[in-house]
């Protein structure tokens, strides 16, 4: 079983990292989650940033969000040129990525040529010849990458997967994962876009499929973080539910596992009525686990031909993995802004074990990393492929 180190590398480093900000300015949504859980665990300070791809706006946010107007950039270039000038006690150590995603690619490598550690939102490209290239600069520059699929961030999740992967599943058998979102529900393209809408529902920005790209490579990366297996091939229908609609709102998936297993994903961001919820559920030969989002502080464990179990956050007996990710007792409800902090958690611990030379607590590497990001564009892409050729099953990596 994969224990806690008793020695933190952060902790012997002694300071928070000073992190630099891209994208994510005041009106984001998924800006103000990064930058306040970067700093919930005083892990990190925002000393730099840029907050937007117009130069005067972007000066302008990063001053509002307390940045000094020297640090405050027009441009990722000048940001990367100015730090570069700054003494090496007070220049950036790592980047957040928090742009559109035909930039996370030119960002992130831009980030990694420069020497800097970078943490992505996802999906991390929006192809699998940039996700690639990423894996090789990461591997060749050796610096820490982590992609924030955030629900592998939860305790409930991380506990999952200390289960399947101590075996008390048994032999994993079926897997099946669903993501419903609302949001779609109406014809949104028909009215005003916001400026999140209008380069989320540009292909040339947001990637090949929408639904995919956006909520798909959550389901498949949440699917294979808990039963510690790649999707193999996929049979897959994928379209648009709403009338009319010229991108991509649905998709049903049929998978098989490298290890065996078979199940079905389905996810949509057109479910009137719906929430932002995502489920997976793991059928080994001895039992099965269940977790979702809209309870997630809590774990159904139900082991075959005995009574049903309730593990809840903060349960003292949990895996050290989950122990980690936890902060408040019991009954004290963490969600969405701390799974993202968990992940931050992880990627100051790797960057301080290369600063110190102190062993990183083991535990970090339950993070998501480049690999991840490029599984997720073979599945996409795969998934695509299939629904063009009427269902075929389609294979997703190279070999499998």
């Amino acid at each position: 079983m994969t224990t806690s180190n008793p020695v933190s590398a952060v902790n012997v480093l002694g300071r928070p990292l000073r992190l630099g900000v891209i994208g994510g300015g005041p009106g984001s949504f998924i800006g103000p989650i990064h930058m306040s859980a970067a700093v919930l665990d005083r892990r990190f300070v925002i000393v730099a940033g840029v907050l937007s791809s117009d130069a005067e706006r972007a000066q302008a946010q990063g001053i509002a969000i307390g940045l000094p107007a020297s640090r405050a950039y027009a441009s990722l270039d000048l940001m990367l040129a100015g730090e570069a000038a700054r003494p090496s006690d007070e220049r950036i150590e790592a980047v957040a990525v928090m742009t559109p995603n035909d930039r996370h690619y030119p960002d992130c490598l831009s980030a990694l040529e420069s020497g800097l550690h970078v943490i992505c939102d996802k999906p991390m490209v929006n192809s699998t010849s940039q996700a690639r290239h990423l894996v090789e600069t990461v591997e060749r520059t050796q610096l820490v990458f982590c992609l924030t699929h955030n629900y592998s961030g939860y305790p409930m999740v991380r506990q999952a997967r200390a289960m399947v992967e101590s075996g008390l599943l048994g032999d994993i058998r079926i897997v099946q994962a669903e993501y419903f979102q609302g949001g779609m529900a109406l014809p949104v393209e028909a009215g005003e876009l916001t400026a999140k809408l209008r380069w989320k529902l540009d292909a040339g920005r947001s990637g090949a499929s929408l639904v995919m790209g956006d909520i798909g490579t959550h389901a498949h990366h949440l699917a294979c973080y808990l039963t510690g297996s790649r999707v193999a091939r996929v049979c897959a229908d994928v379209g648009s539910v709403m009338p009319g609609r010229i991108f991509d709102d649905y998709a049903g998936i049929l998978w098989r596992f490298e290890n065996g297993a078979r199940g079905s994903c389905v996810v949509t961001q057109a479910a009137a009525g719906a929430e932002n919820n995502i489920r997976v559920r793991v059928h080994g030969a001895k039992g099965m686990l269940d977790w979702q989002h809209s309870n997630p502080n809590y774990l159904v464990y139900a082991p075959l031909g005995e009574s049903v179990q309730i593990l809840g956050r903060g349960d003292a007996r949990l895996h050290p993995a989950a122990q980690r990710a936890t902060r408040i007792a019991r009954g004290h409800p963490e969600g969405f802004r701390e799974s993202f902090a968990n992940l931050y958690a992880d990627f100051a611990e790797a960057i301080a074990a290369r600063i110190t030379g102190v062993p990183a607590d083991p535990l970090c590497s339950w993070s998501p990393g480049v690999r991840d990001g490029l599984w997720g564009l073979e599945f996409v892409e795969a998934t695509l492929a299939s629904s063009r050729q009427g269902g075929a099953w389609t294979t997703c990596h190279a070999g499998a």
